[in-house]
This record gives structure tokens, C-alpha cells and sequence, in this order.
């Protein structure tokens, strides 16, 4: 059976946001649930047989696209009208059928790499692709380690770049070094790992994201949770060891999608501002650490485990902000924050240096040059390096054009430099928003009590 899901309203393309009135921000703000989880979770309900449902599921565009992925490959999904539950039916992996048609992963690099993982050991043929920015993103780091366990592989530039063709076949696990610390690369090879002979160990420069490892533990499965910056997995289905059986899950309020009220709140000396039920995951808190650092208090309360992740309610409270440097370890686990990092950085007192980021080029936009040349548009003089920037702080925020470069985060952050600005900000490119926070700007607007209009000055968005 195709998949089922329900159709995202058109989305406006351009937004002007006007400053927000002054005073400080108090309340609280739900976010949905977690990109990375529901990712994830999605895929291994497909592998299981039988209807798991996930409550909390992110209906963003990414998560949308991996969907309809598993569509082609036999997988229903379903949503509860009105609901962010999604009820997932599989005939298990066994039973998953052949696409007739490539599998258009749109913007979604977590279902694109993870995907490739499980399709290298499912016997069929794929072809697997995805937007012009999901194009331009590096795949040999997950093609070639996967190759090294039997995979058949092709695409262009000998298979570093998509469109992606995958011929099934067994694989064998192997010992994996990476060169860079990426939680898709490392969940691509584990997924691969549970269909492959024998034992399949990931080593990383630096840690990174642990939910595939997380989810795969809670669901019983034989994996070494990570020590240090090394995971291990069983191949168990090589070895008709276990079967995955389907499952309920509650998935946390994202906190990458936190983080922009977390700003707000921290721009704003004397504002609080709460988001329930978030993952306070220790490789997804780096920035409520730099909040900290920087001089804003940061409270977590009523802390619980759900589907093996921690889940609290955080608290961010603005005080007067302080630059300061950031790079090494931490910057894989604020790799999805550092945009917004860079808005804080021009309100901050003294300099903030950003280094080590140069995975920020090869994201869904070059995040480094794209934040460097939109601020600058708004006033803000931002020294770009190859792997960071130096900004010095604090500079005025001026009204003025800017353009999301394709990219939600890029796109959210000026829109957060946008309430602190002096003038209206037009942004182009907002609809890129919805793979990752649809509702931001709604959101936003409730909130903030800011006026948004449609890019011609009318503010028919206003709430």
C-alpha cells in the first residue's frame, strides 16, 4: 500500500518582520517534536512487522519526504487528523517490495544517508535523490565506508554525490574510522551493521549525536552504547538473531527548534522563557552550555526518561551577553545552532570566535559565507574565516533585505536578528522553513507579539 499522508498547505516565500516592542519576553513555548528522532524512528518502525505509532512525530517537510520513501517501498503511514501521531504499518524488512520510482528524499539528508544504509543490504534496486541543495552534499563519506562492507553503489562522481543507485547485497561488517564526526554517517553504518555478517564498530573523531544508538537500545537490540567515540553493533539479522517488533514512541519537543526561543530570551535581559518537554540529550545541550557561558541562566526541571532519551522543562533567562570562542569537541554538538550563534555573537559584549566549523560549508547551504554576507546586509560586521567567524559585539541590528539561501536554520536566524533589529527585515526563501519547524513563524508571531507580513509590507501573516 502507497503511504498516506496529508499535503503541507503552500507556504509564502517571503515574510517582513517587524521589531518586536520592547520589554522582555515571558512565557512558555511549545516546539515540535525532535527532526533527528522522528527520522530515525520512522525507519526502524518500517523494519519492524506490524503498526507502531509515534506520538510527537515532526510533520516538517524532511520528515514528510522519508515518509513517502517508505511509501514506495511497501511502508503505510497514517496521521491522526489534527495530531502529530503517525501510525506506521510494515510488512517488516523482509517484506518490503522494490520502488517502481526513484526515492525523492527532497531536503532530508538524516532519510537519505540512513536510508542508503538499509537499501545497501535490502535485496532490490534503488535509485535514491533529492533537492538541488540535498545534491550538493557530500555522500562518499557514507558510500565509501558502506562500500567497504560489500556494497554496491553508484552515483555521480563515483558515488559522492546523489542521485545515489544501490544494488542489495550481503555485506559483511567491517571496523569504520571516520575522518569526520557525523551522527548520519555513524546511524547510516549501524542500520547497515544490523543486516551484516558479524560485528560492524564506528569510531569517530568526536562524539556526536547517540539517538540511532539510543532508539536501537531501547528497542532491545545488540548495540554497544557509545564509550567515548566508539559504537559497536551485532549484525542479527545476518545471523537471524532478533526481530524488531513494532512499537509506541513519544518523541521530545526538538531542542535545535528550542533554541531560537531559548534566543530570544537570552537577547532580552530580564525575559524567561520555558519550552516543555524537550530532549536534554547530553550531545544536543551544547548550546544551552553557551548560553551559560555567555551570561544567560539556563534552569531544567522536572527532568524524565521517555523512549530512552532524557526529557525536561528548560528554562532560559535573559541577562547581558558576553562573547566567546567556541570550537574543537563542541562543535559537532552545536553544529545546527551556530547560525544562531551568530545573531547572539553581534548583541554580545567583547568578541565570539567560531573555529573548526568547516562542516558548516557543506550543509543545506555554506552556512559560514551565507550568515557572514545576511548579517552584513543588516548592518553587522562579521569576519568570515574558512572554518568560523570572528564577530564583535555589540553592534546595531539595521533593517533590510536578506534571502535564507535555501535554509531553514539560516532562514530562522534572521528572523530572530530580525526582532532585535531597528527596522523591518524582509526575508526571501521562508518556505524553506517548514523542513524543520512548520508553524515557526505563527509561532513567532504569537509570541513575540511581532507583526509579520508577506514581504509587501501588508502584515497579513500578523497573528
Amino acid at each position: 500500500m502507497a503511504t498516506r499522508t496529508t499535503q503541507a498547505a503552500a507556504s509564502p516565500t517571503c515574510a517582513t518582520v517587524f521589531p518586536a516592542p520592547a520589554g522582555p519576553f515571558q512565557g512558555t513555548v511549545p516546539v515540535p517534536g525532535d527532526k533527528s528522532i522522528s527520522q530515525r524512528a520512522a525507519i526502524l518502525a518500517a523494519v519492524a512487522a506490524g503498526e507502531s505509532v509515534l506520538t510527537g512525530y515532526l510533520p516538517s517537510e524532511d520528515c514528510r519526504a522519508t515518509l513517502r520513501a517508505l511509501g514506495q517501498l511497501g511502508v503505510e503511514s497514517q496521521w491522526e487528523a489534527g495530531t502529530p501521531v503517525v501510525h506506521v504499518h510494515s510488512p517488516g524488512w523482509e517484506g518490503w517490495r522494490e520502488s517502481e520510482d526513484v526515492l525523492d528524499l527532497g531536503n532530508s539528508g538524516t532519510g537519505f544517508r540512513l536510508l542508503t544504509g538499509i537499501l545497501a543490504a535490502f535485496p532490490a534496486f534503488s535509485v535514491l535523490t533529492g533537492d538541488a541543495s540535498l545534491r550538493r552534499r557530500p555522500m562518499g563519506r557514507v558510500v565509501d565506508p558502506l562500500r567497504r562492507m560489500g556494497a554496491r553503489i553508484w552515483g555521480r562522481s563515483d558515488g559522492r554525490f546523489a542521485p545515489l543507485a544501490v544494488q542489495g547485497t550481503y555485506l559483511v561488517g567491517q571496523g569504520h574510522l571516520l575522518p569526520v564526526a557525523s551522527a548520519q554517517v555513524k546511524s547510516a553504518l549501524l542500520l547497515a551493521g544490523l543486516f551484516a555478517r558479524g560485528q560492524t564498530q564506528i569510531e569517530e573523531p568526536a562524539p556526536s549525536r547517540d539517538h540511532t544508538e539510543r532508539l536501537l537500545t531501547w528497542l532491545g537490540l545488540p548495540v554497544e552504547p557509545s564509550k567515548g567515540r566508539r559504537v559497536r553493533v551485532e549484525g542479527v539479522w545476518a545471523a537471524r538473531k532478533v526481530k524488531l517488533s513494532p512499537f509506541h514512541l513519544t518523541i521530545p519537543a526538538d531542542p535545535s527548534s528550542a533554541a531560537f526561543f531559548w534566543a530570544l530570551a537570552a537577547l532580552r535581559p530580564g525575559s524567561r522563557v520555558t519550552v516543555p518537554g524537550v530532549g536534554i540529550n547530553p550531545t544536543r545541550i551544547a548550546f544551552l552550555h553557551l548560553l551559560e557561558k555567555m551570561g544567560a541562566g539556563v534552569s531544567i526541571q522536572s527532568e524524565r526518561m521517555e523512549g530512552g532519551e532524557p526529557v525536561a522543562d528548560v528554562s532560559v533567562e535573559g541577562r547581558e551577553l558576553r562573547g566567546l570562542t567556541v570550537g574543537g569537541a563542541t562543535i559537532p554538538a552545536v553544529i545546527d545552532e551556530l547560525p544562531l550563534l551568530a545573531v547572539l555573537a553581534s548583541q554580545a559584549q567583547g568578541r565570539t570566535q567560531v573555529q573548526d566549523a568547516a562542516e558548516l560549508r557543506v550543509k543545506e547551504s555554506d552556512r559560514i559565507h551565507g550568515m557572514a554576507e545576511q548579517l552584513g546586509h543588516l548592518g553587522v560586521e562579521v569576519e568570515e574565516k574558512e572554518d568560523g567567524w570572528v564577530i564583535d559585539g555589540p553592534q546595531t541590528l539595521q533593517g533590510g533585505q536578506v534571502e535564507s539561501l535555501g535554509d531553514h536554520r539560516v532562514a530562522m536566524s534572521l528572523a530572530i536578528a530580525a526582532v532585535q533589529a531597528r527596522q523591518p527585515v524582509t526575508i526571501s526563501g521562508i518556505q524553506w522553513v517548514d523542513t524543520s519547524f512548520p508553524g515557526f513563524f505563527e509561532r513567532l508571531c504569537q509570541f513575540t507579539h511581532v507583526e509579520v507580513g508577506d514581504g509587501s509590507g501588508d502584515s497579513s501573516m500578523e497573528k
